[in-house]
């Protein structure tokens, strides 16, 4: 399979066992990440959307019940600022406001489907454009892409598609 590597590749392999080479490497992305941000930067103004709104929609995707309160922790936003945010979320038709319904008085979000369209056109944009990256890569070298982003979905990811953070 070496013969298959580029010289880049093989020397990394040799070396991903030190994590300060393994970052080197991750800083070596930083025109790839340039390139993705770049794209959902521009993808966000077409959409009208802000950083925040779009992290406020992930946030309550894939959650059974959030509240205005637990949304603003997420984010790390006041609960004034995030029941505005909430409250354009609900305008623009992206988000609803239900209640609880343990409690009556807790207010709880979810994705409408129109919300739930939303992310799914945002996820598949950045996954073309990360493609568009990966395609021209020699087979061997996309296989140890495929194979590395496998790891992370397997050992660094919930199965709720949230990262696993440690202490550190």
């Amino acid at each position: 399979m070496d013969d298959l590597l580029s010289p880049l590749v093989q020397a990394a392999r040799d070396e991903i066992q030190n994590p300060r080479v393994l970052s080197d490497r991750i800083a070596i992305g930083r025109a790839l990440w340039r390139e993705l941000v770049i794209g959902f930067s521009a993808q966000l103004g077409d959409l009208d959307l802000g950083f925040t709104q779009l992290a406020a929609l992930y946030a309550v995707s894939g959650t059974e019940l959030l509240s205005i309160a637990e949304l603003a922790e997420q984010i790390g936003r006041s609960p004034s600022a995030t029941s505005r945010t909430v409250a354009e979320m609900v305008r623009r038709g992206l988000m609803d406001r239900g209640t609880e319904s343990a409690d009556r008085r807790q207010r709880v979000l979810a994705l409408t489907p129109a919300g739930a369209m939303l992310l799914s056109s945002i996820d598949r944009a950045r996954a073309d454009q990360f493609l568009a990256v990966v395609r021209p890569l020699p087979m061997a070298e996309r296989a140890l892409v495929a194979m590395g982003v496998a790891a992370l979905a397997s050992h660094a990811m919930t199965r709720r598609g949230r990262l696993i953070k440690t202490g550190g």
